[in-house]
């Protein structure tokens, strides 16, 4: 490539990610003025393009599977249900709420995709949080920067850590033995920061409404049929790569949100446009539009010099590098949507690897698995840099993105700045916190 365009590449890229920070334009807009701008000066090719596919389609999937379901799931009325008797549990207590929404966002992420846990937790956080009398935004940035970390516990929590597990040949089960007590930590480290960051939700005590209650469920059918969806997609995560024929993550996103669409068509709830309509599709685009620019920096041989100059600085002294790269993409991914920045961080690590000769250069490629086991912290400090970086800024992770989007819905739109003073403090204490599980697992390992 001409260095001429490795500039433009580079100056257009900069140009959007300071338009999303400065908020001056929005982000799936910018992103795509900037990819217009490089098609017309003929630096995106169709190839570009169909490789970024390649990469991304495993995580949109991934997405766009969980917004399916969870919207198909809202007319049965299980959010009100839920909301009702989560109220009932808190006792008008604050306090209780936080820990209570902690507990229950780790555990819907342990299963679910952490943009999807977001959609189906928010409508419960703003009910709860309007009848404690507190702004629900404070909780709303909560759930998603406690996705993030709960992400980890499992392989398709988030798209990030589906992409580096991917990438590493960890099945679901594997990951589970190996990698998810990081994840369990990244959670609890949020809790002594509740007191301080969300003071005015933590000290608020409400007396509840006499005799309040649960409605029924509408439509007890339709909604089995949808909940039945969503228990056979989570069912497949678990147990889809051990089938004759195995299932994919990614594929079972899919399945599960055909099945939550037929379910909706059999019972006439309501028009399936509707459902495709309310899906979000800027986050989805945007997170495309990052990966496209991943494929042109890529193009420019960045990440092959920065891959030589790890291999140069660092030997094999893995855990330096796997510590040097958390802390690196973690700054990154608070700056960029972290699914393109670890997809672009997979090539930078895979390329470190093939030049201290402990793989193959075969190991470039996506269907590589055989990695040796002292690469694992390596691989695990990336996922959880570019997992948990994300919590520091709105357009860090896609779970932001949709609780952003959230906020917005209802009224009270989250600033970048605003957004920074709850995600600093909490991606500081996660990402040392994971630093010191990533060395004990060296430690194991070696």
């Amino acid at each position: 490539m001409p260095e001429y365009q490795a500039h433009i590449i580079f100056a257009v890229f900069g140009a959007v990610i300071l338009v999303i920070a400065c908020n001056l334009m929005d982000m799936a807009l910018a992103g795509m003025l900037g990819l217009c701008a490089l098609t017309l000066l003929g630096i995106i090719s169709n190839s570009d393009v169909m490789r970024a596919v390649m990469v991304s389609q495993g995580a949109l999937a991934l997405l766009f599977g969980g917004m399916v379901v969870a919207r198909v799931l809202a007319p049965t009325g299980v959010f009100e249900h839920v909301g009702t008797r989560f109220l009932i549990l808190t006792k008008g207590s604050g306090k209780r709420f936080l820990l209570y929404t902690a507990v229950l966002t780790s555990v819907v992420c342990a299963i679910l995709p952490n943009a999807t846990a977001v959609i189906l937790i928010a409508p419960i956080v703003v009910r709860v949080c309007r009848e404690l009398e507190v702004d629900f935004v404070g909780p709303l940035i909560m759930v998603a920067m406690l996705s993030n970390a709960a992400g980890l516990l499992t392989l398709v929590g988030d798209p990030a850590t589906f992409l580096v597990g991917q990438a590493a040949g960890l099945g679901f089960v594997e990951y589970l033995r190996k990698v998810s007590l990081g994840g369990v930590l990244a959670i609890l480290v949020v809790v002594p920061l509740m007191p301080v960051l969300f003071r005015g939700v933590w000290r608020a005590r409400r007396a509840l409404p006499e005799g309040l209650a649960p409605g029924p469920i509408a439509r007890p059918g339709f909604c089995l049929f949808a909940v039945f969806s969503m228990a056979l997609m989570v069912a497949l995560f678990l147990v889809g790569e051990y089938l004759p024929r195995p299932v994919v993550p990614p594929s079972a996103a899919i399945i599960g949100a055909s099945l939550a669409l037929l379910a909706m068509y059999s019972y006439k709830v309501e028009p399936l446009e509707n459902v495709f309509r309310d899906i979000d599709w800027k986050t989805l685009i945007f997170i495309f539009s990052m990966m496209c620019y991943v494929e042109e920096v890529t193009k420019t041989g960045a990440l092959g010099g920065l891959s030589r100059g790890m291999q140069s600085a660092f030997g094999q002294d893995f855990l330096l590098v796997g510590i040097v790269l958390m802390g690196g993409i973690g700054l990154v991914s608070g700056f960029l949507a972290n699914i393109p920045v670890v997809a672009a961080a997979v090539l930078l690590t895979k390329g470190y690897f093939v030049l201290t000769q402990i793989v193959p250069e075969e190991a470039m490629g996506i269907a590589f698995t055989d990695w040796p086991d002292q690469t694992l912290p390596v691989f695990v400090a990336m996922m959880f840099g570019g997992t948990l970086g994300g919590n520091a800024t709105l357009i860090g992770s896609s779970a932001n993105l949709v609780a952003g989007g959230i906020c917005a819905s209802q009224g009270s739109p989250v600033s970048f700045v605003r957004f920074l003073r709850y995600g600093v403090p909490v991606t500081v204490c996660q990402l040392l916190a994971s630093a010191g599980y990533v060395w004990v697992l060296s430690k194991i390992l070696t």
